[in-house]
């Protein structure tokens, strides 16, 4: 049995209680872990509160370095951790090369970012002594760490969002610790990423309380992350139930926290007449793979597709019917996929016209779309939950109205699709500021699977995507998410932040009276 939690440098197991990876390809047991307990929580976070003096106090280009060593000690993992991470999750080994690529990509991302530094926001509004009737006094503000920043691993992407994932990275670039909870589909996984950023910790000098890794599969265990009084955010991806439960806890704390949770998206597509007469067969076989690409379990997953009545279902089921079946993460998640195929298949309203339910111990599913008329999709709100794993629901419109109607009646989702032709259509225009309203990234004849690390990226939408629909968790504006502004009225120099002083020695872009720029600046007298 393994040591699997990681606090101030030292591997811990001081609790008897266990949990079991899984083999989802042999559908069997790999070894088992023991739990953190609470008082692991403790102490990893009374760590990670000393530390975030002495990690916020490093320099930018320090921590750049730090960010580029994770990279490093990443790849130096090598094939141990492609294998380690294939057994666990069933993923395929290139799905995992590209993971860990996009991974190192968003580390080295934000590296750059921090060292050139403007993202801090500086602005500078200079002093008017002779203003009338009262002076302006001279006011500062930029962006400052927020403190012990715990993070909960996704089980979909183990390295992009695992415990040194998007969150990890954007949390440290801020210049914050981080309190890590491991997903307990992939503690093997976990331990070599701690490996690799423990080395990283060492070499480059940071405080040992930089970063923990907790493990263990008990509801417990992140109450107790999320309830410390020394944790000051926190960063999540995974279900509605359970970053709902994550929110209520931090709102209940007696200092509420800001809870930064993916929860859940049926991500709409919508296929306009025209599209459908030009291009049908080919949006159907584009469709169908994106549902079945990674067994559904995507974020991003097509679960919705809304177009009119006996024109696309055929195409789309044969299609859907010709892709590869995956494996499912882990026995929850299979169990949670039948358990929501079996409901939805004892529905009347809705017809199974591919695929449909399996046995309920396989970790195989069966590509499977339902479809079911627009009325009985409005009338029924909880086919908008969502359905993890490669299903999807196709909702057969009379009209263009109707499918209009449909899309006013959609929750909160990461994204929606339209494809069209007719950019200038009245429709379309309509369409496209209602699905505006509802969506975090909308996307023009294209599939929602797959996200661009880059800066302009949003990866969030209105609830119950994302608890919050300002914030991104993918490219390098996630790092606001882990800071605060404060702002210094009538400084002394020598007192502000080197990004704040009349010299600029950081050479930043800053809005200074208005006007962005980086020369340095004289004060009134």
């Amino acid at each position: 049995m393994t040591a699997s939690s990681f606090v101030a440098g030292n591997w811990t197991a001081d609790s008897d209680a266990v949990f079991r990876s899984w083999d989802p390809v042999e559908n069997s047991a790999i070894a088992e872990y023991r739990e953190a307990s609470v008082a692991t929580v403790g102490a990893a976070l009374q760590k990670a509160e000393r530390a975030s003096h002495a990690f916020s106090a490093h320099t930018p280009e320090e921590r750049a370095a730090f960010l580029r060593q994770i990279a490093v000690e990443i790849l130096h993992l090598g094939d141990e951790l492609i294998q380690t991470t294939r057994q666990e999750t069933g993923l395929p080994e290139a799905r995992l090369i590209n993971e860990r690529g996009r991974t190192c990509g968003q580390l080295r991302a934000f590296a750059d970012l921090i060292e050139d530094g403007s993202w801090v926001q500086a602005c500078i509004d200079s002093a008017k002594h002779d203003r009338l009737p009262l002076p302006k006094p001279d006011v500062r503000s930029m962006l400052v760490p927020l403190g012990p920043v715990a993070v909960f691993a996704a089980s979909n992407f183990p390295f992009a969002f695992g415990c040194l994932g998007g969150d990890t990275a954007s949390a440290f670039a801020a210049g914050n610790p981080v309190v890590a909870k491991a997903h307990p589909g992939h503690p093997a996984t976990s331990i070599l990423l701690t490996k690799a950023i423990s080395r990283a910790i060492s070499q480059c000098g940071l405080p040992d309380g930089s970063f923990a890794l907790l493990q263990g599969q008990n509801h417990e265990l992140g109450s107790a992350l999320v309830a410390h009084p020394f944790t000051a955010a926190v960063g999540f991806t995974g279900s509605l139930g359970g970053g709902r439960a994550l929110m209520d806890r931090a709102a209940g704390r007696p200092a509420p926290i800001p809870v930064f949770a993916e929860m859940g998206s049926i991500n709409p597509v919508f296929i306009m007449p025209d599209a459908l007469d030009r291009r049908g067969e080919a949006i159907a076989n584009d469709l169908g793979a994106s549902i079945a690409l990674g067994a559904g379990q995507f974020c991003t997953n097509p679960g919705l597709i809304v177009t009119l009545r006996d024109v696309f279902i055929e195409p789309l089921a044969k299609a859907l019917a010709l892709q590869p079946t995956g494996y499912m993460l882990n026995p929850d998640i299979a169990a949670r996929l039948h358990q929501a195929l079996e409901s939805r298949s004892a529905m009347s309203q809705l017809e199974v016209v591919a695929g449909g339910i399996g046995s309920s111990m396989s970790l195989q599913p069966r590509n499977t779309l339902f479809k079911v008329d627009a009325e009985d999709f409005i009338a029924m709100p909880q086919l908008q939950e969502e359905v993890f794993g490669p299903a999807s629901l196709l909702v057969e419109c009379g009209s263009v109205d109707q499918m209009l109607d449909v899309a006013a009646h959609l929750h909160g989702n990461l994204t929606a699709t339209i494809h069209t032709d007719n950019h200038t259509s009245i429709e379309v225009i309509d369409l496209l500021q209602c699905l505006s309203n509802i969506a975090g990234r909308i996307l023009l004849n294209g599939y929602p699977t797959g996200v661009e690390v880059c800066p302009a990226m949003q990866h969030g939408g209105p609830y119950p995507a994302s608890s919050t629909a300002a914030t991104t968790s993918v490219g390098t504006a996630a790092i606001t998410r882990f800071c605060k502004r404060i702002a210094f009225q009538d400084c002394p120099d020598s007192l502000l932040p080197p990004e704040l002083q009349d010299a600029n020695p950081c050479r930043i872009w800053r809005q200074v009276d208005g006007e962005p720029t980086r020369t340095a600046i004289t004060r009134s007298e």
